[in-house]
Order: structure tokens, then sequence, then C-alpha cells
């Protein structure tokens, strides 16, 4: 309400960020850019607490989408937004909802065992993030295979299959006989393949030939499905060392029990990052 005379004293942005990627390859509207190129990030609503914490919401990705849009107003189509930038954002948020902008862990030292709370300064993190090179095309010879960053929408869906492939694999405990095993892992087997080569396919924005570029999704896809396997192998850990670009850097921590300093992977789940 534009009157409400407690206005004053709604939340105001305290974290302002800029996207890794720089906007680049957003769909027109996705993204209102400010004259700095930052974007300001609200802390999270007492109602963004509760959907962050909604099981269903967080399966089918509304539980993130709704937390942008509430606390990165700029971001109209969260939806849209890129796999580049999506570490960027949770970690911003993340960091303007926490007290001075940390986040607690727990961490098991791999020489003593001691496990201990350390904290992560959230700043720190985003500093550590930068944006993928997806201008040089991986050259293969007489290919030359150009790459874009994923949607969250694209990204997401594919992890609600692969939810689904899990429950398949886990019939395994109970399958009665091997035969009936071996059936089942075959058939998980397949159809992770075929995930994967389909979201590899939907990640290759051109493959150039001699004679002509090919743009068609449907038949990259079908070039991914019949290549040779080395090619295909090639082609697979190109696209998964772009993306290593704009990952979280492992944090250095000193165990307070021995003194051993080692890297601490930081990994981001939704499903437990905001709790």
């Amino acid at each position: 309400m534009d009157n409400n005379p407690l206005r004053q004293y709604f939340r105001r942005p305290s974290v302002y960020m800029k996207l890794p990627s720089g906007g680049l390859g957003y769909p027109e509207g996705a993204i209102e850019v400010t004259e700095t190129g930052e974007l300001p990030v609200y802390p999270m609503t007492a109602i963004d607490e509760i959907t962050a914490r909604t099981p269903d919401a967080l399966f089918n990705g509304t539980a993130v989408v709704e937390l942008i849009r509430s606390c990165i107003p700029n971001i109209k189509d969260p939806w849209a937004v890129s796999n580049v930038d999506l570490d960027a954002i949770l970690v911003a948020i993340k960091a303007a909802s926490s007290p001075n902008g940390e986040m607690d862990i727990e961490s098991a030292c791999p020489k003593c065992g001691e496990v201990s709370g350390y904290k992560i300064n959230l700043a720190g993190l985003l500093t550590g993030l930068s944006s993928p090179d997806f201008k040089t095309p991986l050259d293969l010879g007489d290919l030359s295979i150009s790459f874009r960053p994923l949607s969250f929408r694209e990204v997401n869906e594919a992890s609600v299959q692969q939810f689904e492939l899990q429950r398949i694999f886990n019939q395994l405990e109970s399958a009665e006989d091997d035969e009936k095993k071996a059936k089942i892992m075959q058939e998980g087997l397949q159809k992770i393949t075929s995930l994967t080569m389909e979201l590899l396919s939907k990640s290759i924005v051109e493959i150039n030939t001699p004679s002509v570029p090919v743009t068609e999704t449907a038949y990259i896809l079908d070039f991914l499905q019949h290549c040779d396997r080395n090619l295909y192998i090639q082609i697979r850990e190109y696209s998964a060392n772009i993306r290593k670009d704009s990952e979280l850097k492992p944090m250095q921590i000193t165990c307070v029990a021995c003194g051993n300093k080692y890297d601490q992977t930081i990994t981001l789940n939704p499903t437990d990052f905001f709790d």
C-alpha cells in the first residue's frame, strides 16, 4: 500500500551485486538493468523463509523463482536466470538476509577428523565468481562448436527428471533377483545418458561445418546420439570445463583442533542453503 505510514520501515537493499554474465544471453525484458550495472538485493521476508522451506516448491523450482522475484525485483523473469549467475544470486540473497553477511558451516578436518563450525564471508564468495568464456568455440577439425549457458528453467527441468531417475535406482533394493536388478540398472543408465545428451544439445548454440552452420537443437541432439563416443566425450567435457569458471571456489580452512590447512568445497543446494 503506497499510503501505508509504515512504508518507510519496509526492508531496504543491503547488498548490490553484478551478475557474472553481465546480463548477456538473457531474453529482452528479463532484467531491468541499472545505470551502474549493479542489482539491489533485498533481505528475505518471513514469507520468503516459509517458501524456502516448502518441499514441493523446492522440488519444482518455484521456491527459487519466488525468492529471486522477491529479493531481486530487477530480475523480471527468474526462470530465465542463467546457470552462470544462479550461484551468485543465491549467495547475494543469503548475504543480504544473514547477520554480518556470514553463513555458518560445519567441516571435518581430513587430518584429525575433528568436526568444527566455521563462518563463511559471503561477500568473499561473490568476488570469487567469474563468467565463463562462451565466446571461444570448441575446434574439432571440420567442426566448430559454440556453447551458451542454460537457463534456470532448463536446469530445473533436468533436475526433476534426475529425481525421477533416482527413484528407478532405488528400486534396486527391493528387486528380487539379479536379472531384474540388471534390467532396472540398464534402463536407468540409458535414461541418464539420454538426459545428459538432451541437456548438452540445449547448451550448444551452433555447430559449424565446412558447408553449413547447424543451429537446430533436434539436429544437434541427433548428432550427439550418433557421433563417435570419443568425440561425444570431448564435447561433454569441454562444456563441463566452461561451467567450472562460474562455480564457487573452495574455502581454505585452518582446523581449530590441529592447525591443519585444507580446502572445503562449498556446494549450493537451495534445499538447505536458506535453512
